[in-house]
């Protein structure tokens, strides 16, 4: 098994930016505003021929005793208890504080290897940045920088060292043998305060992310992996997308953008939606952009629970006439809060993956493209010329794309086009994706001459 490392500190010390370069990625917000992560995040970062996986955690207050603080500190105090080493960042800019000794007073109790890392340390002389430092009583400090990469390298050595080298290499027959079943992404989406992190907590079992009443308590995407009915899938909690003009600062704007990236990476989109709220504008728009993404999507109501059935009609009612462009969607009225109707909402997550994934043999692609045609031709256009649809294959997946050949088939009309789709999701079972048809039309011989 991996042997696992977590980074722990007091807000602003550069954990993130360490986990970034550890991870050689930009997973992680990084920016100068103190408590901008909140819920631990995995990664995974490689020492010569040894990997390793890294958590990141928000800014520990193990004393602070309410609100989202207390949340964060909880998801630390996880992370520790997860990790085989774990590495105490301090600045050593602003120097020694109290709240660094009190997280030194906790870690002193926990049953894990502590090292200190003392970052922002760059053009400082070694003694200047450590030496107050070691009354914390954890041992010798190292001098990093996050930013730079300063002493990063040794640091890691050290905190591996920790691990006996047999556990670190990988076990016999864990490589992807071909033909496994592949890990569904699945992005959980929604205005902010509908319930997202709730939903991540209620399909895992457990508080992996901070649910909190207040928007904005997440900030990151943060990705988990997780099996279900012996299906492997990776859940992606993002940030709640506001209107663009109620998005103020600096880390809101980097936050809804990499919401906005998780859309992208996913396969399926879980749209959350409140019940408890009217279908607003902002919601219309999150699913616009789902769908010119073409990912495939499920669309859960939650908070369905308690509600009269006046209510219930009414939502509906709202739902169907707001949202009728993604009638190619199931759609379910939950309560994450308390469970309900998440089994059945996964299936569909399950059957929109497999229609988005879909294999389309070319033959039957033509054979149901002649059977449309048969039933309705498309209609004559400029000097009574009709197109000739002839044959089709596909084009690619996630969404499926239907690229269909004949002549003059740039005067079909979209009503026509949406007439083909529909078709082609009856015939191929395609619920819960998108599905996109190109036309190409060959050259007419007679052109030229």
């Amino acid at each position: 098994m991996k042997p696992v490392i977590a980074l722990v500190g007091r807000p602003n010390v550069g954990k993130s930016t360490l986990f970034n370069r550890l991870t050689r990625s930009r997973a992680a917000l990084v920016a100068d505003f103190p408590g901008l992560t909140r819920d631990r995040h995995y990664g995974e970062g490689r020492i010569g021929n040894r990997p390793f996986l890294v958590i990141d955690t928000g800014g520990f207050e193990p004393v602070v005793k309410e609100g989202v603080v207390q949340e964060m500190a909880k998801q630390t105090q996880q992370a520790i208890a997860e990790a085989d080493v774990v590495i105490f960042i301090v600045d050593a800019r602003q120097g020694l504080s109290p709240h660094d000794r009190v997280i030194a007073q906790y870690l002193r109790r926990c049953d894990r290897p502590v090292l200190l890392a003392v970052n922002k340390s760059e053009g400082m002389k070694y003694t200047a940045a450590v030496s107050e430092f070691y009354e914390l009583g954890l041992g010798e400090p190292a001098s990093i920088s996050s930013a730079h990469g300063d002493g990063v390298y040794s640091l890691v050595e050290d905190a591996l060292r920790h691990v006996p080298e047999e556990e670190v290499l990988p076990e016999e027959g864990e490589e992807d043998l071909p033909g496994e079943q592949k890990t569904i992404r699945l992005a959980i989406v929604g205005r902010p305060n509908v319930g997202k992190s709730t939903m991540v907590n209620a399909l895992l079992g457990e508080e992996r992310v901070i649910a909190f009443d207040m928007p904005g308590t997440t900030r990151d995407a943060i990705e988990i992996p997780f099996e279900r009915n012996g299906r492997h899938y990776t859940l992606i909690d993002t940030a709640g997308l506001r209107k663009r003009g109620k998005v103020f600062q600096a880390v809101e704007k980097f936050s809804v953008v990499k919401t906005l990236q998780a859309i992208s990476d996913a396969n399926v989109v879980l749209l959350l939606l409140d019940a408890r709220q009217d279908i607003s504008e902002q919601d219309a728009h999150i699913a616009g952009f789902i769908l010119e993404s073409g990912r495939a999507l499920v669309v859960g109501v939650n908070k369905w629970d308690g509600l009269s059935q006046d209510r219930r009609r009414e939502i509906k009612e709202d739902v169907e006439w707001k949202l009728h462009f993604l009638s190619f969607a199931k759609f379910h009225y939950i309560s994450a809060l308390k469970s309900s109707g998440i089994a059945s909402l996964m299936r569909s997550v399950d059957a929109a993956y497999a229609a988005a994934m879909a294999k389309l043999a070319t033959p039957k692609l033509t054979r149901v493209l002649q059977e449309a045609v048969e039933h309705q031709q498309p209609p004559r256009r400029q000097a009574g010329i009709r197109p000739k649809l002839r044959y089709a294959h596909q084009g690619g997946k996630n969404p499926p794309v239907i690229v269909i050949h004949g002549n003059s088939l740039e005067h079909i009309a979209d009503d026509y086009k949406r007439y083909l789709e529909r078709h082609f999701r009856d015939a191929f079972s395609l619920s819960g994706t998108p599905l996109r048809i190109e036309f190409r039309s060959g050259d007419n011989p007679f052109d030229r001459k």
